[in-house]
């Protein structure tokens, strides 16, 4: 099964990771300073605020931006675009690096025919040599039609 990256809830998403680890709720309060209502609204909110995320990220201990870091690279052509100014204050990022998640999300599309190579390639905008070397890796060679 693979996770749409495209639209995320984030909410639903916390409130997964919570049943899943079965945190109490009084530990959530505690740890969030907030009361039993709002955070029955944050499972419900599609978005949060960073420092909200930050401080869930910390108590689920999962990575929950890394979620939007997968949106973009999967749906984002201006994330490849480099930034070339060397005085820029802000980091920047030498390669895109393709997540585990990211490629077993591309295999798994192929694998499951929803999408071909050429789609796969267009839509996301990564290379043919990459996709196809994924294909390869991850799948049977019997079973990979290109």
């Amino acid at each position: 099964m693979h996770y749409n990256f495209k639209d995320i809830h984030i909410g639903k998403i916390i409130l997964n990771l919570v049943l899943e680890k079965d945190i109490d709720e009084d530990r959530i309060v505690k740890f969030l300073k907030k009361p039993h209502g709002e955070i029955k609204k944050m499972y419900e909110s599609k978005d949060l605020s960073s420092d909200l995320l930050l401080l869930w990220s910390k108590l689920l201990e999962y990575d929950l931006f890394r979620l939007y870091s997968q949106h973009l690279m999967l749906y984002s052509s201006t994330y490849l675009v480099k930034n070339k100014n060397p005085d820029s204050k802000v980091p920047r990022f030498k390669k895109n690096i393709y997540t585990v998640e990211i490629i077993e999300f591309i295999v798994e599309l192929f694998q499951n025919k929803e999408k071909t190579v050429s789609e796969i390639v267009k839509e996301y905008n990564i290379p043919i040599t990459t996709v196809t070397r994924w294909i390869q890796k991850h799948t049977n060679k019997n079973d990979t039609e290109l």
